[in-house]
């Protein structure tokens, strides 16, 4: 039988190189009262876009690679990150997805990464994709600027039923370059969530790759958040190879999967999140999305796009001022 990847395995080497090398890596790397490994990489220590790159990579369970590279949108010269794996579901479904609530007390974070694995969260998420990991340590990102109380750290070494020694958490904060390198690296976890919810079963995606831009960092939270959004929602294009049967069903989706088919779509995030009065679940879902969705179906050949880069908002967002 064959072995299934473990996410924590192949991401607990890459941290590894985090543990070596902390000041090339521009990270503190300390240790909580019962053990834990805290990496810092964005709230005092100052981080950057090696950083976000590796923490991209944890992050994918070390089942996809980053690279910082720059692309020219339009008029914007940006510095970007582009991704890919030959393991996607894995990769973005079974480990980078943000979609661990983590809450003790008053501190509250959004936990991603491979320890999702173990502690199965959400298990509907990898009750869809049958996977599960099962290793003896576990690396877990927070995308907060507080370090996590010793109560929480304890809950959630209990929930990946490993020791607390054995566990690593990631900080890094949204107005920080790590942060904002490593949230642009969920572009192809961007896309994949939302042809899940459109109906494309997971199953079907072999191979991924996307790309988007890094926006500049803002020291309020709420800008930050607004920008790494927008650089995802108007200027990632994330592309995908499938083996699909039904071609037209196939068309019909890549048609509804990038942010463009939004009602909400247009205005720069943080616009559309003051219209919302800063309520994230009176947005409209399917506004979050690539700009641009790509889908190579391998049964035919044929190859669907969808969506367009929308510099206008970008340009907005970031904040660009033409100095003459």
């Amino acid at each position: 039988m064959k072995k299934a990847l473990s996410v924590n395995q192949q991401a607990w080497k890459l941290l590894e190189k985090l543990f070596e090398n902390p000041e090339f890596y521009n990270v503190n790397v300390e240790k909580a009262s019962c053990e834990t490994t805290i990496v810092d990489a964005g709230v005092k220590a100052k981080g950057g876009f090696q950083a976000g790159k590796i923490i991209t990579e944890i992050c994918m369970g070390g089942c996809g690679k980053a690279r910082i590279t720059y692309r020219r949108y339009d008029g914007l010269e940006l510095p970007s990150i582009f991704v890919y794996s030959d393991h996607p579901i894995i990769a973005t479904l079974g480990s980078q997805f943000a979609g661990w609530q983590i809450k003790e007390g008053e501190y509250f974070a959004i936990g991603s990464g491979p320890a999702r694995a173990l502690a199965l969260k959400p298990r509907k998420v990898y009750e869809k994709i049958g996977y599960k990991d099962s290793f003896d340590k576990a690396v877990v990102v927070l995308e907060t600027d507080k370090h996590p109380p010793a109560k929480l750290i304890e809950r959630i070494a209990k929930d990946c039923k490993i020791s607390p020694k054995n566990l690593a958490i990631i900080l890094t904060p949204t107005a920080s370059l790590a942060g904002a390198t490593q949230v642009s690296g969920r572009i192809v976890e961007t896309g994949i969530h939302k042809l899940t919810t459109l109906g494309l079963d997971p199953k079907t995606i072999s191979h991924a790759w996307g790309y988007a831009p890094i926006p500049p960092v803002h020291p309020k939270f709420t800008q930050a958040m607004a920008r790494t959004n927008d650089a995802i929602l108007y200027g990632g294009t994330a592309y995908y190879t499938v083996e699909y049967d039904n071609e037209d069903e196939l068309r019909k989706i890549v048609q509804k999967a990038p942010s463009k088919a939004s009602e909400s779509y247009g205005e720069p995030f943080i616009e559309i999140f003051k219209e919302a009065n800063y309520d994230f679940y009176k947005i409209d879902s399917h506004l979050f999305a690539p700009a641009v969705v790509i889908v190579n179906n391998t049964k035919t050949g044929n190859t669907f796009r969808s969506g367009e880069i929308q510099v206008k908002a970008l340009t907005k967002s970031f904040g660009f001022k033409s100095v003459q």
